[in-house]
């Protein structure tokens, strides 16, 4: 197994497990739940290894006091780290643990049979338990790396379907998020923001500040930076708006409202070639393509996806509450260790005075405004010492003030020759920064990702994100094709001065490199007269690939044989060419009003070994759902004045009225490691709606969303 970086800087077994002596196992990681539910997953990895009944399986909310530090939620990582680390943490406690009942009942370790925790000899009948060898005590042992795994054929929980933890609660209404919390003598607080990102505050007026001081509420003021709060949610709502209206603010320079495609392929960038996955620096970038001598087919086209958001049903919120000792705040942050080194900097206070708790709030893989929420209840909590501080964002906040997933241009050519064998390929991606959550780095680096911190009287300086060199990073994440392909030509081109903050978002370049690879795919197997499928196929030497590609097709039926009127499209890819293969396939329509209605779809996955096969389906049929989404719908607006898509209408997203059918094969692979697979899904989503909707209409669009104009705007261009 390659190093864990989760053991690596949480070594010490106590760090992830503990046995209580009431008969419980707490299970600790520094990994998030946010709706994929890793937390179940580990929940019966741990069960699993420990033998015990999965109802004495705790799982303790990650903290920054006493919980392994595991960086980011982020990357479909979670399984391969979090769950790794817990299994084998187990592992090791389970040994341990029969070490210690050999000891006490006299026997040989081959002798002890466990049964829920209860440890039994079977020569002599005696027992004990994990809770009278071990309750309340520390192991004060560090994880065994070499320590037993069970192997699948000795497996009794892990791959069967389990309901996941909290569902009862968060569909009864009884699950607590972290905009519900409540505490002795707490405020509520509403941030108010300029009316667009460039804009500064310049005056208040004094009247509306004494008059809102005389009915008890407090306003925050540092630079630009402006919040209000008071005991009455309500009349906080209200006062925020007045409290805004009573501030002139400098409007000047407006928001950049150019072409924002023009502005990718024209503004400064860096640019670099990507060989292998990973950019490479002060290397010239290759010359256009040239078509081969003798090619039976060559094709070029651009594609183009315009900004996107989170779209989090549930507005960001976070809790904070200042005393003599530090700063204690409950956020649901994806990176709360992050957090906490990056407000601490900014606030110049000992990182460990901060005591950061994550607590659920509206899901969004990704970088939503989750930190900046908590940075707010922070600089307002400062402002009123020992008083808890709720703030909420408000839907029009968390819509124009989140960070975007960023707007992208993919510009793809290639050749095919007369033995069907792709002999040319070039794909070059323009776009803004896909990663910009508060990180540790060079002084200011952190606090300068930090929305709330830029209003601020004394500002941390904004540092200009450095290209992402990591392994299928950020923009040229599944920039490389999965295909045998002789010398792809890729270029990244991390692209300057673009009018909105951007960082990640659930899959970060893939779902538009997907898209657009997997188009061009079959836009190249069209223009040289072979079947999309078959071209794929005969590309591909992965077995595990193929196996995705082979179950999809074979259930939706040929591509070009859909009912008259209807389409059928497909996707495919490995996330980061190292998680997990996904397929998607999908029958659909244009109707009359030229809005794309989803009949049909089948996923097939393979994310390795399955531990919880309800968990897999649902990461697969959401993600096909979210990116359904993305492709059909979502589209980030505005003008210089600012953002305009500040609500549902103006900002829509899927509904139930277009939800197809979804047929999920789970391909699993019961002695494989775990691949992760949340993000696996969106790319193929997003190419196999756009390849039906080619086939549908005759027409190819090349723009998303996918809406009625921009399929009109298509065939006119045609």
């Amino acid at each position: 197994m390659a190093e864990n970086p989760s053991l690596t800087k949480n070594p010490g077994l106590d760090s992830w497990i503990a046995i209580t002596a009431d008969g419980t196992v707490r299970v600790r990681m520094g990994k998030v739940d946010i709706g994929q539910k890793i937390s179940s997953a580990v929940s019966r990895l741990a069960a699993e290894e420990l033998d015990v009944a999965p109802a004495r399986i705790v799982m303790i909310r990650p903290d920054t006091i006493d919980g392994p530090d595991e960086g980011m939620t982020s990357g479909s990582n979670s399984m391969e780290e979090s769950g790794n680390a817990v299994r084998l943490a187990s592992a090791t406690a389970r040994a341990a643990l029969l070490a210690k009942a050999a000891s006490v009942l006299r026997v040989d370790i081959d002798e002890l049979d466990i049964d829920d925790g209860t440890i039994t000899a079977r020569s002599t009948n005696a027992s004990t338990t994990y809770w009278d060898l071990q309750g309340d005590q520390p192991f004060g042992i560090p994880i065994d790396h070499a320590a037993r795994i069970k192997p699948a054929e000795e497996r009794t929980l892990v791959g069967k379907a389990t309901t996941p933890l909290d569902l009862e609660d968060i569909v009864t209404g009884r699950h607590v998020f972290v905009n519900d919390m409540t505490m002795d003598g707490m405020v509520h607080a509403r941030p108010v923001r300029p009316p667009h990102a460039n804009a500064r505050l310049e005056s208040l007026d004094e009247a509306v500040l004494a008059k809102l001081a005389d009915d008890g509420f407090t306003v925050v003021r540092d630079g630009s930076f402006l919040a209000i709060a008071s005991a009455d949610e309500f009349a906080v709502i209200k006062a925020a708006r007045v409290l805004f209206n009573a501030a002139s603010w400098t409007r000047e320079p407006g928001l950049d409202n150019r072409d924002i495609f023009e502005q990718l392929t024209t503004n400064e960038r860096m640019s670099m070639p990507v060989i292998d996955g990973v950019p490479v620096l002060d290397t010239p970038v290759p010359p256009p393509l040239e078509v081969p001598a003798g090619a039976k087919a060559s094709h070029a086209a651009r594609y183009e996806r315009a900004y996107i958001m989170h779209g989090s049903i549930g507005p960001s919120a976070g809790l904070a509450v200042s005393r003599d000792d530090g700063l204690e705040i409950w956020t649901h942050s994806q990176g709360i260790y992050l957090l906490r080194t990056s407000l601490a900097e900014l606030l110049e206070l000992p990182p460990e005075t901060l005591r950061i708790h994550h607590r659920p709030g509206s899901g969004c893989y990704g970088h939503n405004g989750a930190d900046d929420a908590a940075v707010d209840a922070a600089f307002v909590a400062r402002a009123m010492p020992g008083v808890p501080v709720l703030l909420k964002w408000t839907r029009e906040d968390e819509h124009a003030w989140e960070p975007y997933s960023p707007a992208m241009v993919m510009e793809l050519s290639g050749a095919i020759d007369a033995d069907g064998a792709i002999t040319a390929w070039s794909h070059e991606s323009h776009s803004d920064t896909h990663v910009l959550r508060p990180r540790p780095g060079v002084a200011g680096l952190g606090p300068s990702r930090l929305m709330p911190a830029r209003y601020l009287e004394n500002p941390p300086a904004v540092i200009p994100p450095p290209p992402n060199m990591t392994h299928h990073g950020g923009i040229h994440r599944n920039l490389e094709p999965l295909y045998r392909i002789p010398e792809p030509r890729l270029v990244k081109h991390l692209v300057r001065n673009l009018p909105h903050r951007t960082s990640a978002l659930r899959t970060l370049g893939a779902y538009a490199n997907v898209y657009a690879l997997e188009s061009f795919l079959d836009e190249l197997a069209a223009a040289a007269g072979e079947d999309a499928v078959e071209l794929r196929l005969r590309h591909m030497d992965d077995p595990r690939a193929r196996a995705c590609i082979e179950a999809v097709a074979s259930r939706i039926g040929p591509l070009d044989g859909a009912p008259d009127g209807y389409g059928r499209g497909l996707g495919f890819a490995q996330y980061k060419n190292a998680k997990a293969y996904a397929a998607v396939a999908v029958e659909l329509t244009v109707d009359e009003t030229d809005r794309v209605r989803l009949k049909r779809a089948v996923i097939a996955g393979d994310a390795g070994q399955i531990v919880d096969p309800n968990g897999f389906t649902a990461q697969l049929e959401g993600g096909f759902i979210q990116a359904a989404s993305w492709t059909i719908l979502e589209a980030v607006t505005h003008d210089p004045d600012g953002i305009t898509s500040r609500d549902w209408e103006s900002y829509p997203i899927i509904g139930f009225d277009n939800i197809s059918e979804i047929e999920t094969i789970l391909l699993d692979q019961p002695d494989a490691p775990f691949l992760g697979a949340g993000e696996a899904v969106c790319g193929p989503t997003g190419a196999a709606i756009a390849n039906a909707v080619a086939r549908a209409t005759g027409v190819r669009p090349r723009r998303l969303p996918l809406t009625p104009e921009n399929l009109r705007a298509a065939a006119l261009s045609a």
